[in-house]
């Protein structure tokens, strides 16, 4: 059996990260050592729309290294949005915001250094946004959606890291898991089954506002072995459940616990226990005592249903049988059609039995102190807000310090504004909501905390890009007739860390260090290429699209015999293409800062470069690059990349074959 590893587990810290940290340090001096700290709920705690950051603020001082926890803590998102800066070192560092701090997916599962399989699933349950969000929701929206859930089953099969494991070149190559299983789940609203079968009674009578029925179906797929909740309303209460058993599972027992807030504001009455301390040991199974509490598992028990309404008969001419009694069906209960309540119903905002939540005089009242999680600002609800469904600047929104359009790296304007993405969609059907859905670095193929990337893949790893082969490289592995002798193949992409949609919307501040390591790392490669025979082609596809993609730039290894026929390559097949290259590489780039245009360029293997600036009326096939090589290579089976796809195993050692013949020449190293 693996050794037992202790947990302090603490609720919503809402801002209070110094006291928070001292608190850790003198439970563990008393009651330690602990492993680690789960802090649920808010760690941050309510975004201040008009306050301003100064050296004092405890969220400035943790990103800026000036505060370190005295354990390693993992926070999540609770029921605000995260501020901005978070999210951005979140993208930067895939989690890590601090010594010993790091930041879990809003949906997603880590494996810790322990062994132990942690679930995360943040923010706050909206039925009306939950069933009719376009996609997963971000940090910066309070809410989760149906994507939300279903990114967190899917990645409950993915074995994955946090934090400053991704400068850990094994950590990033982690493997898949064949169980969704998970140890421990952490979330800030509760399942609405949990209370079922519990003798136990819990504190309060709003539990109802707080319950998120798509849990039930989380817990029964994941079966937590622990199950960590903080959100309660505004005054989170403690309360810790009878373990239940999974009867298909040999001795697994689930045990559900409730966090009082560690910050905050005052409770009312005695203040609510905050943190809870226990050990587990990862990787058990077995039989096991079972604990006199135990009681029957409330998600295979009993599977709430939405209570129906009885059916009213009406007289109506059916248009087939004539004169029949025709059902009158409601759809939810809480749309408001006239009817009598279900038997047992009560509003869930005022209590009463008289009428549904629609009809509620206290409906349109927010309760004290309540600030809407939209707009930030008190006064109306969330669906009420005057900006809840308006569109950047023209809904009177401009963007935020640190926002950056990823459609064309602007900070002056929201994406649904932009130019260039709404450029995209003309002549095109816009999706059923009319707007552009631009993807989240979690969503992005290319970025580290994206639990679908293809880690596997990945050779090196800086400090502002990383190098990864590609699914379905150009160079074939084994290789033909002994054409290329470069290990692993030697095709490979050369993709900054940090998101940005092409290398020319980088900001000139940040852009100056990723650009030099870029170069460095090209400089690298053509090194390696020259020991076995061959030399490098590298190119970028500039473009800005309407959802913005992840910069980065391609490198090709081509035998030493081909070096001088590659510019014509490209002339040639660019003019077949109606695709021209500027007589001045340099003033064409500069044409295209701050994202002001979409480019091809090539870097030759004689340092001289290509450049084609795209034109609205010309269409240019992302695969141009890889085009003009396999024609050059004379392999025109190279050219669909997704017929060129191996098995993972075969990229693996692809993968290892390459990062140990680049080992040498590796500026990271």
């Amino acid at each position: 059996m693996a050794a037992a590893i202790k947990v302090l587990t603490v609720g919503s810290v809402v801002g209070a990260i110094r006291d928070l940290f001292i608190k850790i340090k003198a439970i563990d001096a008393k009651h330690g050592k602990f492993d680690l700290v789960l802090c649920t709920g808010d760690f941050f705690g309510p975004l201040a729309a008009s306050a301003e950051v100064n050296d004092e603020d405890e969220t400035k001082q943790l990103l800026d290294g000036k505060l370190e926890a005295p354990i390693e803590c993992y926070i999540m998102q609770g029921e605000y949005p995260l501020p901005e800066a978070v999210v951005q070192k979140f993208s930067i560092t895939g989690g890590e915001l601090g010594k010993n701090v790091f930041l879990m997916s809003k949906s997603g599962v880590i494996s810790t250094a322990h062994g132990l399989r942690i679930a995360c699933l943040g923010g706050i349950y909206e039925p009306n946004i939950y069933d009719s969000a376009d996609a997963a929701p971000g940090f910066l929206s309070p809410f989760f959606s149906i994507q939300t859930v279903d990114r967190l089953l899917s990645n409950s099969l993915t074995q994955s890291g946090i934090g400053k494991n991704y400068k850990s070149l094994a950590a990033i190559q982690s493997a898949a898991t064949s169980s969704s299983l998970i140890d421990i789940l952490v979330t800030n609203v509760w399942p609405s089954a949990i209370s079922q079968f519990s003798s136990v009674p819990v504190p309060g009578t709003h539990l109802d506002s707080v319950n998120a029925p798509p849990l039930d179906n989380l817990v029964r797929h994941t079966r937590p072995r622990y199950h960590f909740a903080a959100g309660h309303g505004q005054q989170p209460i403690f309360w810790e459940r009878e373990p239940f058993l999974w009867d298909d599972e040999a001795g697994r027992l689930s045990r559900f616990v409730g966090l009082g807030a560690f910050g905050g504001k005052p409770s009312i009455g005695k203040k609510q226990r905050w943190f809870y301390a226990f050990s587990i040991s990862p990787n058990t199974a077995g039989p096991i005592s079972l604990p006199a509490n135990v009681t029957k598992n409330p998600f295979l028990e009993f599977a709430p249903q939405t209570v129906k309404r009885p059916f009213e008969a009406t007289e109506a001419d059916n248009y087939i049988f004539g004169n029949v009694s025709q059902p009158v069906k409601r759809n939810r209960i809480d749309k408001g059609e006239p009817g009598k309540l279900p038997p047992g119903y009560r509003c869930r905002r005022c209590e009463s039995t008289e009428h549904f939540i629609s009809e509620c005089p206290q409906r349109t009242k927010p309760p004290e102190g309540y600030v809407c999680k939209v707009c930030n600002t008190p006064g109306h609800l969330v669906r009420d807000c005057p900006t809840r469904d308006a569109t950047g600047d023209t809904g009177g929104r401009k963007p935020k310090s640190g926002y950056v359009c990823r459609a064309c790296g602007s900070e002056g304007h929201y994406l649904e504004d932009c130019l260039v993405a709404n450029q995209q969609l003309q002549g095109q059907r816009r999706g059923k909501r009319g707007l552009v859905k631009e993807i989240a670095p979690e969503e992005c193929w290319f970025c580290l905390s994206n639990p679908n990337l293809a880690k596997h893949l990945i050779v090196a790893i800086g400090s502002e890009c990383y190098i990864t082969l590609p699914k379905g490289q150009i160079i074939p592995t084994p290789p033909v007739n002994n054409q290329f002798r470069v290990p692993g193949g030697g095709h490979v992409l050369i993709v900054p860390i940090t998101h940005y949609p092409t290398y020319s919307t980088i900001p000139s501040d940040l852009a100056p260090s990723i650009l030099e390591e870029t170069e460095q790392y090209k400089i690298s490669l053509q090194a390696m290429y020259e020991k076995h025979g061959s030399c490098a082609v590298v190119f970028e596809v500039g473009r800005l699209s309407a959802k913005g993609g992840h910069a980065h730039v391609q490198a090709v290894p081509i035998p030493l015999s081909l070096k001088d026929k590659v510019e014509q390559a490209f002339l040639t097949e660019g003019r077949q293409l109606g695709i021209d290259f500027e007589p001045d590489p340099e003033v064409a780039m500069e044409a295209c800062a701050g994202g002001k245009g979409s480019y091809f360029k090539v870097d030759l293997p004689d340092g001289r470069k290509m450049v084609h600036l795209m034109k609205d009326h010309i269409p240019f096939g992302i695969q141009f690059g890889r085009q003009v090589l396999v024609s050059l290579l004379d392999m025109p089976n190279r050219l669909d990349w997704k017929a060129c796809m191996l098995s993972e195993a075969d990229d693996r050692a692809d993968a290892e074959s390459f990062k140990t013949a680049f080992a040498p020449f590796n500026p990271s190293s």
